[in-house]
């Protein structure tokens, strides 16, 4: 069993180093986009340690009834070993008990180990956006938004 962190302001250099580590071709949030996504009202997040530091995050917001998923995050050597699931459970819970009734998410078309995580824990495609996710080599990725109930 993974051990989740709390994210708050002293675990941000460490998201952004997952982030970093896990981005392979876009755009990288840096320490300051990560505080102030994390400073936002109703914003959460949780860690997973790793052996080397984190190995993966997650970062979300409630507003209202709904949740929305900003990023989660682990790093390519870690993958594979139920930690995203393990992240995404937490921030479900955590809506949750926030008394949220509905989470939404934005994960890019081509990324298909995301869409077999979502697709596995409820989620469903409810709209797209057409070129949301540049690339520095090819053509923008369209994301696909996603939902399920809480």
């Amino acid at each position: 069993m993974i051990d989740l962190i709390p994210l708050g302001e002293a675990g941000v250099d460490a998201a952004a180093a997952v982030h970093g580590a896990a981005v392979q071709d876009g755009e990288r949030w840096s320490r300051a986009a990560i505080a102030t996504l994390l400073a936002m009202p109703g914003a959460f997040g949780f860690l997973a340690p790793g052996k080397y530091g984190s190995a993966g995050f997650i970062l979300a917001r409630v507003v209202a009834d709904e949740a929305e998923i900003f990023y989660l995050a682990v790093r390519p050597e870690a993958r594979r070993n139920g930690i995203g699931r393990r992240l995404f459970a937490a921030a479900l819970g955590e809506a949750g008990r926030r008394g949220c009734r509905r989470l939404y998410l934005e994960v890019a078309e081509d990324n298909l180990p995301a869409h077999a995580l979502y697709s596995g824990a409820g989620l469903a495609a409810v709209g797209r956006r057409a070129g949301y996710y540049r690339r520095s080599a090819g053509p923008a990725v369209d994301a696909l938004v996603m939902a399920r109930d809480i």
